[in-house]
């Protein structure tokens, strides 16, 4: 590899976003290291007419947005993949590694584009795109009407002024990195409304024992890595993944202990069972696992057997 480390990443403007975020700080770290980009399309952003990317990921072989980027990393064609991590499935391919979660993560929370909540009239149109979100607004709002939507964030903003949508929910990660947040919008309390299990952090894949595996161990975000493994060893015991509606979001408080709140909501809203707890950050995965213990007691696999049903 000598000093070129080869970067894959989705091809969006979000994902280049991601790739520079990630690259900023490591430039000055590692001044004799070249870092090169590569853009690699995933079933996701190919079939673009599908409705669900639960049906994308079918077709694609595993995941809708990480399939062909695993791919690249494990026949060597790049050296690191820079995921959004809530678009990685919890397993990873065998013969690789993600790195410590870098830092600082960006807003976990979603957003309400061109509405707020209380703003939207009875029977408006929402679209949304993950099955978490539609659920967990019915959950709010039954008389909404949610629509699945697919498509990159600038074409889903668009359809609030241009389409026949009232609002669309956006993650504000997203919006962020793009400095494309709308003038009206609405950020949702992650306490009512929580993420998608790793929302606003960045997963960092490389191939187990690399040489950019070596170079790179000593980056990422302790802290931030712990929320994000709490999450998604959460979503892991659901055995549940970016099209079923698990939300999860993990924060170190400043008495230093990791805490987790958790919810599990039917697709249309009626049924939710929730849970919250706290535990050393050291140990994320066994808060993940007991929280959603708690999540199964109440009634969640049930919710998700419904789901899963062909």
């Amino acid at each position: 590899m000598g000093d070129v480390v080869r970067i894959g990443s989705r091809a969006s403007k979000l994902a280049r976003a991601q790739v520079s975020e990630w690259i900023a700080p490591l430039i000055g770290q590692f001044p004799g290291v070249t870092f090169k980009r590569e853009a690699i399309l995933e079933g996701g952003d190919q079939d673009r007419v599908t409705p669900t990317l639960a049906e994308v990921a079918k077709t694609a072989g595993g995941s809708a947005f990480s399939t062909n980027q695993e791919a690249a990393l494990v026949t060597g064609r790049v050296d690191v993949i820079v995921h959004s991590l809530k678009d990685l499935p919890t397993t990873v391919t065998e013969g690789t590694t993600l790195l410590t979660t870098p830092g600082p993560r960006e807003d976990v929370r979603d957003v309400l584009c061109g509405a707020t909540l209380a703003e939207l009239p009875e029977g408006a149109t929402v679209g949304a795109g993950a099955p978490r979100r539609v659920a967990q607004l019915l959950a709010l709002r039954p008389d909404l009407k949610v629509v699945p939507i697919r498509g990159n964030v600038p074409g889903r903003l668009a359809r609030t002024t241009k389409g026949a949508l009232d609002a669309v929910v956006l993650a504000a990660a997203g919006l962020n990195r793009l400095g494309l947040m709308p003038e009206v919008h609405e950020v949702l309390d992650p306490h009512v409304f929580p993420p998608s299990p790793g929302q606003g952090a960045l997963g960092i894949q490389v191939r187990t024992g690399s040489t950019a595996a070596q170079l790179l161990a000593g980056t990422g975000n302790g802290e931030v890595d712990a929320c994000v493994r709490a999450e998604r060893a959460l979503l892991a015991e659901l055995h549940g993944g970016c099209s079923v509606p698990v939300g999860a979001w993990g924060r170190v408080g400043q008495d230093g202990l990791l805490h987790l709140s958790a919810a599990v909501t039917s697709t249309d809203g009626a049924q939710q069972v929730t849970a919250d707890a706290t535990g050393p950050a050291d140990e994320p995965e066994k808060l993940g696992f007991c929280v959603a213990a708690d999540l199964l007691n109440q009634g969640a696999a049930e919710i998700l057997a419904v789901i899963r049903k062909p």
